[in-house]
């Protein structure tokens, strides 16, 4: 299985080489690991200093990984940070991130790299990042006696692992120092196959996102928009979302802060077309009276996480998309959540938040009204505030816990 599993990295391999020749992001996925054993060499040869290495699969396994970074860089300054990716959508925005030492792609899983790039960097510790399990470099790691461990990991009882003819990929798992899993499912499934060096520590998001909220500076202009109005914020909506939600901004006396996941002229522009209430941008908002004015439409980016405190009720988009953006930045917050119903079953958060009361998926306009109607119901709305907020306080600490175990490894 051994070959077969390495054969199959390697046609991948190629059938990226012959994508790059048309398609930008698998020529990102080629030349971003070009002479990537002499780059490591160079920048390693010298190094004196411990190094943990922190792999993530994209952007979003980033900000899961981000807070054991941010806690490493803290409380062992003399270590070094070596942050790989697998995936160009996460390398090209984070290639500069401040706090590690070192970023780079993760080289093909072949025995060969993954000798060679263990050998070169000699890491102290290895975290890989929720779904992240390779072969090579878990053998090689547990050879070179490496603490290997996953965080913020998810498992189902239809992944490989828990195949009938999955013993080769339960291998890999048992090269894993310690596994710290977001929810108890996780913990039996992995213990069912004979691995108990694992804890349901939660989702390490909770940690970055909650201190994320709780820094937020106030936004003036958002301030005075909101007045003592009580507000509807809707956040990264697709063309999707806003067909369900333009006629429910034309049809109630609420205000609403609308940011968009595209923000280009024309999205923006068809947004003010399709409305019958009196919007305004909010880079011309400025100095203005917003009393009179129903929508305000983010037209910048980076400032989502910052205006769901000036919410009442939020609403996230993408569900009806590829996925359903971040729930947790409202739900911090403490605010009733609604999405689309049809891609949200992987985002764990989200199905917890509908089990207790706090979420609310969304079909159809019709949909929409009533469960809003039924938010507005006092004892309905603070009740779901209530769960939102418990939820997310209940979910906090995965770092500590985590940080429990690499202190045990770092202040060696």
């Amino acid at each position: 299985m051994t070959i077969i599993y390495s054969l199959s990295i390697y046609i991948v391999q190629l059938l990226i080489k012959v994508a790059s020749l048309f398609n930008t992001k698998a020529k990102a996925f080629v030349t971003g690991r070009r002479q990537w054993a002499n780059k490591l060499k160079d920048k390693f040869a010298v190094n004196t200093f411990p190094v943990v290495w922190v792999h993530c699969a994209s952007l979003g396994e980033f900000e899961q990984g981000r807070p054991i970074i941010e806690a490493i860089r803290k409380q062992y300054p003399q270590h070094k940070i070596l942050l790989t990716f697998f995936s160009p959508s996460g390398y090209e925005v984070r290639k500069n991130y401040e706090l590690a030492d070192y970023v780079c792609y993760l080289p093909w899983d072949t025995a060969k790299n993954a000798k060679l790039f263990i050998e070169t960097v000699k890491p102290v510790l290895a975290i890989f990042v929720k779904y992240e399990f390779w072969y090579h470099y878990a053998v090689g790691l547990k050879k070179y006696n490496v603490p290997l461990i996953s965080i913020s990991s998810i498992f189902r009882s239809d992944q490989f692992f828990f195949h009938s003819l999955g013993g080769f990929y339960r291998r890999i798992l048992k090269n894993f120092s310690y596994f710290f899993v977001q929810n108890s499912e996780s913990v039996k499934l992995l213990q069912s196959i004979g691995i108990n060096s694992v804890a349901q520590t939660g989702d390490t998001r909770f940690d970055r996102v909650y201190q994320v909220v709780k820094q937020a500076d106030e936004i003036e202009i958002v301030r005075n928009f909101k007045g003592d109005q009580r507000v509807f914020v809707i956040g990264s909506s697709w063309p999707e979302d806003m067909d369900i939600l333009i006629p429910f901004i034309n049809e109630n006396r609420l205000k609403f802060i609308v940011a968009p996941h595209e923000i280009s002229e024309v999205s923006i522009t068809n947004l003010e077309k399709a409305l019958r209430v009196k919007s305004i941008r909010y880079s011309q908002a400025s100095g203005l009276n917003l009393d009179d004015y129903t929508v305000l439409i983010i037209d910048n980016i980076g400032m989502l996480s910052k205006l769901y405190r000036y919410g009442e009720f939020a609403y996230i988009g993408g569900g009806f998309g590829k996925g359903l953006h971040n729930i947790l930045e409202a739900a911090c917050y403490g605010v009733p959540v609604l999405f689309g119903n049809k891609n949200y079953e992987r985002f764990q958060e989200a199905v917890d938040l509908i089990n207790r009361g706090g979420a609310f998926e969304i079909r159809d306009y019709p949909d929409l009204k009533a469960k809003y109607e039924m938010l507005n119901v006092p004892s309905s709305f603070l009740l779901a505030c209530e769960v939102t907020k418990q939820y997310v306080e209940e979910n906090l600490g995965a770092t500590e816990k985590i940080m429990q175990y690499c202190n045990k490894v770092l202040a060696r």
